[in-house]
């Protein structure tokens, strides 16, 4: 399972332009900068409980987001399946027959053709 802070930072990636400017620059001060909400109320002139407010509203937004066009969870099937096929690719390395290699081949086509 991966990391609640490593999702909000690759959603802020996808869909960080749909947020507010000023609710992507808390985001990104606190998960990718690692500021505190102290940190973050003091540069912004405002108290830690808004800044724990916006970036709540901030977290929901890009989970909403995200549950509605799946951008991540299609990334990272693709990423599974890059991952496959390099590995069918170091088979051909070893010493296969020309047959086996052909085989190889044809199931690294087939998973190249299924990547959308």
């Amino acid at each position: 399972m991966m990391e609640k802070n490593v999702k909000i930072s690759i959603l802020c990636e996808l869909y960080g332009k749909l947020l507010t400017e000023n609710q992507l620059n808390i985001l990104v001060n606190y998960y990718d900068n690692d500021l505190s909400l102290s940190e973050i109320a003091e540069n912004e002139g405002i108290t830690r409980q808004a800044v724990r407010d916006i970036i709540m509203k901030g977290e929901k937004k890009l989970f909403e987001i995200e549950e509605k066009l799946g951008f991540m969870k299609k990334m990272f099937k693709q990423e599974e399946k890059i991952a496959h096929i390099l590995s069918e690719l170091t088979k051909i390395e070893s010493k296969f027959t020309d047959k086996q290699v052909a085989k190889v081949l044809e199931h690294v086509r087939d998973e190249l053709r299924n990547i959308a």
